[in-house]
């Protein structure tokens, strides 16, 4: 009866150390929700003849054809440049169940010198999604890793489901506005999310 008793703590103790050591999913999800941030009247940062949303916008059509290509059912909150409200936005995610919702931005800051990108969460499954995604985009895009942090944005705490707000770079910095304007960037910057996002399913 001993010997029962230890091999069964010894089973116990192993199968806790699986589960514990085991890799954390992020998220088991069947749809992704790309929304692409600002649009219409809503234009967002704007430097250097440079628009905010209209580069939203095409790296969320990039981020959208890679998903679709590996099968993955996508939603766009907005396809051209229309202004949805925020609580709009985050209604449009609450409609489908195993979904993950990214939201597409570049950053600005009266301080040009200021450059980098860096992904928003609020819960703890954004929280990893958004690990995920840092660990990719800044060094493929070579920029400066500003991490992630934890924000109550309108998209993060009215969406049900995990949701990760993504600030591809400073287009407030002329270098990297340069950057951020091209196609390779763009690209660049959804293959990473994307990377992202299949890493964590």
């Amino acid at each position: 009866m001993r010997g029962t008793t230890v091999l069964w703590r010894l089973w116990l103790i192993v199968v806790v150390g699986l589960v514990l050591t085991a890799p954390a999913h992020a998220a088991r999800f069947s749809t992704v929700i790309i929304d692409p941030g600002h649009g219409g009247k809503d234009k967002g940062a704007y430097w250097g003849g440079v628009r905010e949303s209209h580069l939203n916008l095409k790296v969320a059509t990039k981020l959208e054809s890679l998903l679709k290509r590996r099968g993955i059912r996508t939603v766009m909150t907005r396809r051209s440049d229309v202004f949805v409200s925020l609580p709009r936005r985050a209604q449009i995610a609450n409609r489908y169940r195993h979904a993950v919702f990214v939201s597409i931005h570049f950053n600005a800051s009266t301080n040009t010198a200021i450059k980098g990108a860096e992904t928003y969460y609020w819960g703890n499954t954004g929280r990893m999604i958004a690990g995920a995604i840092q660990r990719r985009l800044p060094a493929r895009c070579q920029v400066r890793n500003r991490g992630i942090r934890r924000h109550g944005f309108t998209v993060l705490v009215q969406t049900r489901c995990p949701a990760v707000l993504v600030e591809c770079g400073f287009i407030s910095n002329s270098r990297e506005r340069m950057r951020c304007s091209t196609q390779w960037y763009q690209e660049t910057a959804a293959r990473a999310i994307y990377d992202a996002l299949m890493a964590c399913r």
